[in-house]
């Protein structure tokens, strides 16, 4: 029987708003601000990685093998904001060329199934250490010309959003992701204000985390150039909740952001938001762990995926959190899980999942999620595995299940013990 996985070390940027304090970055130089920030914590360590699985949505413009990139805080700009993913993400924090890169699309769940893919690696390889994670900047992505390569004879053309068009668009029927989370509103009875009601909780939870200092063990600071030899500006903490808290009074007043019609109950309040960000887990064998006198976070007992209906997507970690269960061990159930981090993309998202599992509440989100602290998608999938290891600390858990739904009618689950 091969050595479990472990997770030796973790650590994630801030996430910032949409077109907010890392626009100027790309999303490579963010994931290499994660891995660094993650590799750091372990100096002193005689650490050689070998491999790194990244999630990265939206790959348009950022470059060739966006897994790898040059040298830290030395991108070029030239031209501006591109650079060349996984590979750049991990040159860009300093590792060797002959570290093997992996770039994961599955969407929302990427940096999650970048961390099983890793784990499955070391199954194959104890004695190899591997980073996953993901990263995302949603402010740089670009916008498309369809069949500009085709001369146009005549007429209008039309500029597609990157954003939309790769991250956020159910292609089975046309539509906007959101219109999948009314059709979850309705088939499970969840009204507006329940949808509302949690949207609040999640702020509310997230900044009295954020206040409490629960994020400290997860986020790396990012430092931005600034032009003209003034110092740099410092980013530490999640954009979206470092403000007044004045959107909480907006929340019930906002308007419905996809069905128009009078019976929409999703909007941009109880909704997650577009945002940048990277996150990035160190993990290796726990045979490997003991070589190098490393004292792991966390323990991977296993993880699953699920599909179904793409425009059922909303509900698909119902499926998969039994998958995974199943898989950590055969006599385990979910009365064995202490706490879970179910990604928010969409209040409904958790309320759905809560109610078809049968979860109490109390033991979802404990940190507030998606809703507020926001959804680089290549990242979160990562970032709640993090997260989930912070909440374990906090309140003395054993054992966590992270678990995030993706486009095209995925999820995917992981379960992990804290080890003490």
């Amino acid at each position: 029987m091969s050595s479990p996985t472990v997770i030796v070390s973790m650590a994630r940027t801030p996430i910032a708003k949409f077109c907010g304090s890392f626009q100027s970055l790309t999303a490579p130089e963010l994931g290499s601000i994660a891995i660094r920030g993650a590799l750091d914590k372990l100096e002193g360590s005689d650490l050689s990685v070998d491999e790194a699985y990244l999630g990265n949505v939206i790959s348009a413009g950022i470059g060739q093998a966006p897994a790898r990139q040059r040298e830290a805080n030395n991108f070029s700009r030239d031209p501006p904001n591109i650079c060349i993913n996984t590979k750049q993400a991990i040159m860009g924090a300093n590792l060797p060329t002959s570290t093997i890169c992996t770039t994961i699309n599955k969407v929302c769940a990427s940096g999650m199934k970048a961390t099983m893919v890793a784990s499955q690696s070391i199954s194959l390889d104890p004695s190899r250490v591997l980073i996953s994670g993901g990263f995302e900047s949603m402010s740089n992505a670009p916008h498309y010309l369809p069949k500009s390569r085709n001369p146009y004879k005549l007429g209008n053309s039309t500029v597609l959003d990157g954003v939309i068009h790769d991250g956020l668009w159910d292609v089975y029927k046309n539509q906007h992701m959101g219109m999948c989370g009314e059709k979850c509103a309705v088939d499970y009875g969840i009204s507006r204000e329940e949808q509302d009601e949690y949207a609040i909780g999640s702020y509310t939870r997230a900044q009295s985390a954020m206040r409490g200092g629960k994020f400290e063990d997860e986020i790396v600071s990012v430092s931005i150039p600034q032009r003209k030899g003034a110092n740099p500006t410092i980013v530490s903490t999640d954009e979206e909740i470092s403000g007044d808290g004045k959107i909480l009074d907006k929340i019930p007043t906002l308007r419905p952001a996809f069905q128009t019609d009078g019976s929409g109950t999703i909007t941009a309040g109880n909704a997650s938001s577009l945002n940048d960000g990277a996150s990035a887990l160190v993990l290796m064998s726990e045979e490997k762990a003991r070589s190098l006198d490393i004292t792991p976070l966390a323990r991977i007992l296993g993880f699953g995926d699920a599909e179904q209906s793409p425009e059922d997507f909303t509900t698909a970690p119902s499926l998969a959190i039994p998958k995974a269960l199943q898989n950590a061990s055969n006599t385990m159930t979910l009365n064995d899980v202490d706490y879970h981090e179910i990604n928010e993309a969409f209040s409904v998202v958790s309320l759905a999942n809560i109610k078809i599992l049968d979860l109490d509440p109390t033991t979802v989100n404990v940190f507030g999620g998606a809703v507020a602290l926001g959804h680089p998608i290549g990242s979160s999938g990562a970032r709640i595995i993090a997260t989930l290891i912070s909440v374990l600390k906090d309140r003395d858990g054993t054992v966590g299940c992270a678990s995030i739904c993706n486009g095209g009618g995925g999820a995917s689950a992981i379960v992990i013990e804290r080890l003490h």
